[in-house]
């Protein structure tokens, strides 16, 4: 049983959804196609190495129009000292340019090598100064702009499979799923899939304000554990009255906590895997045709659509699909419920669809 919980107020500076735009990068991460830091560094490092053997090459073939301070003229390794001390803007003054010739290639062609190579090495810097002004502006911009999104608690196994739902099944864009976790590699598997990601505990009302769960059009709650998930729920309830809630629980003597604490729906995951794997030793096709119901790759679906005019009046039961319930004003009903019998304008069908190899490769 799950005892006592109680929500420890934050200090109003820990806030999170009072905090500025900018000092949320890191915090919230916008998802965006770039290429590896490992991939950047190694080209930069390439090119400002480029710039320096090409200074090499330059200074070393104009040896002659170079003075020392000892007078016995430029070796090799000489020209790579001269190279890196000039091009680092250092500039000891030991090696000087003192032919007419040797001074107007420094001033043509190793100034710009100088301003390249620089270029290179301090882009670095200035790249990640720039990604951390571009995410904070792609956070402004979706935190103003995100409506009807869906908001998912735990990138663990159970939350993976909801976004791979979604995505698939549902056919709701990656922008508009926005993933709560605290395990940062989670966040990051959940990024790469072009997911919008919080990182923080969901059972802080400021970590899903940020989220932005009170404009949410649906939350799921797949918390790892039962008392996660009763504050979770609770917490988005109260921020977000209409957002239709979906939890996962482990026991099923915690459902009504989780319906008390403002779940719509619940989902008892480690019993209704038990009821599989027990129907498994005895029954293991009736497993095989449940799974394919509730796998969208295989060839037979769960699937919901609205009634047709030319229904209008029929009973489910007479028609070519196979209808399992009927849904009239939010209320499901089982195909053979009373109120079942005649389809009403406004009704809506639970069937069982056939997915097609278009569908399956799509």
């Amino acid at each position: 049983m799950i005892k006592g919980i109680k929500r420890i107020p934050l200090p109003l500076g820990d806030r999170l959804h009072d905090q500025p735009d900018h000092e949320l990068v890191g915090v919230i991460k916008m998802p965006e196609t770039t290429v590896s830091p490992l991939r950047a560094i190694v080209k930069r490092v390439i090119g400002a190495g480029l710039a320096l053997l090409a200074t090499v090459l330059i200074v070393y073939l104009d040896r002659d129009g170079y003075r020392d301070a000892n007078g016995d003229g430029l070796t090799f390794l000489d020209a790579v000292y001269y190279a890196t001390v000039s091009l680092s803007t250092t500039g000891y003054g030991d090696i000087a340019p003192a032919t007419p010739s040797a001074r107007f290639i420094n001033v043509v062609i190793i100034t710009p090598l100088r301003v390249l190579f620089l270029i290179v090495l301090v882009g670095t810097t200035l790249e990640v100064l720039t990604e951390r002004s571009r995410q904070a502006f792609k956070i402004q911009k979706w935190r103003h702009k995100v409506r009807d999104h869906v908001v998912v608690v735990g990138f663990g196994t159970k939350g993976r499979a909801v976004v791979k739902t979604l995505l698939g099944d549902e056919n709701i864009e990656p922008s508009q799923i926005v993933v709560v976790d605290t395990d940062q590699l989670a966040l990051d598997a959940a990024g790469v899939l072009g997911l919008v990601t919080v990182h923080g505990s969901a059972t802080r009302s400021d970590v899903l304000r940020v989220a932005g769960v009170q404009r949410a059009r649906a939350v799921v709650v797949a918390a790892n554990r039962d008392d996660s998930a009763v504050l979770v729920t609770l917490t988005a309830r109260e921020l977000a009255p209409k957002a239709h809630i979906v939890a996962s629980v482990r026991e099923a003597e915690n459902v009504h906590l989780l319906k008390q604490s403002g779940a719509n729906q619940v989902v008892i995951s480690s019993e209704t895997a038990g009821r599989l794997l027990g129907m498994a030793t005895s029954t293991p096709l009736v497993v095989d045709m449940v799974e394919d119901l509730l796998t969208p790759e295989s060839g037979l679906a769960i699937a919901e659509r609205p009634v047709e005019p030319s229904e209008e009046g029929g009973s489910p039961r007479h028609l070519p699909d196979i209808v399992l319930g009927l849904v009239r004003d939010g209320q499901l009903y089982r195909v053979d419920a009373p109120e079942a019998d005649a389809i009403e304008p406004g009704d809506r069908l639970l069937y069982v669809r056939k997915v097609t190899p278009a569908e399956q490769s799509s």
